[in-house]
């Protein structure tokens, strides 16, 4: 009579079958609720199988905090892949509506990484700030584009505090060099973009828009407008 396989050899690739329980959890019940020993439960094999890969569930967390950010970077990157390298307006739109079409295909990724915080818990800077650039670089990237081009309309914005100048240097020695008001307008634009966002997938929108990307797509023309 054969032996019986380990728990464990039951799963050929056990870091990715914890991470897709995990993500189970937190869309069934939120990122609080994510817990190793019922995710070893689920996938019938022993709690120190877990901790082989995450020793705790922040390092848990973490992981699927830095998976999510590379997946929208991913998607970001896509969306712009193929578009003509002139069409410097076509592509600050396409990630407008990219970013969008990624967060109500994974929302529970985009909840995990810009929604509630978890109670006690912080993301290692180390780990999770290079992840979150990334997914904003695409957008910096496209409005420096468009500034290095003559086509940004910065003149009518308000005039920068010293205070946070000091802050928009800081993150462009960290960055790369771009233009400061050129990561102002990365964060701003972020900023529209992620609040009509997060209202849709709340569905904290009144219920008369039963279709958002018209309101989506229009907010997106009127950054377009406001500074091109």
């Amino acid at each position: 009579m054969s032996p019986r396989p380990r728990r464990e050899e039951r799963h050929p690739d056990l870091p990715i079958a914890i991470k897709d329980t995990a993500w189970k959890q937190i869309a069934e019940s939120g990122a609080p609720s994510i817990v190793l020993r019922s995710i070893a439960r689920e996938l019938n094999i022993t709690a120190p199988s877990i901790y082989n890969y995450y020793p705790s569930r922040d390092d848990l967390v973490t992981a699927l905090i830095v998976d999510a950010y590379n997946s929208l970077a991913d998607a970001q990157e896509a969306c712009v892949k193929n578009l003509a390298s002139d069409d410097l307006s076509g592509r600050l739109s396409a990630l407008g509506i990219a970013y969008r079409q990624w967060a109500i295909t994974y929302p529970q990724r985009y909840n995990l990484i810009f929604g509630t915080p978890i109670p006690y818990y912080h993301a290692p800077d180390a780990l999770a700030i290079p992840a979150a650039h990334r997914a904003l670089v695409p957008l910096i990237k496209a409005i420096q584009d468009l500034s290095s081009a003559g086509i940004l309309r910065t003149d009518r914005l308000a005039s920068m505090t010293p205070k946070l100048k000091l802050m928009l240097d800081a993150w462009r020695e960290f960055e790369g060099g771009s233009e400061i008001e050129v990561l102002y307008l990365a964060i701003i634009i972020w900023s529209r973009v992620h609040g009509l966002v997060m209202l849709e997938i709340g569905n904290q929108l009144p219920a008369f828009f039963d279709d958002p990307i018209e309101l989506f797509q229009r907010e997106i023309n009127n950054i377009l407008i406001q500074y091109l």
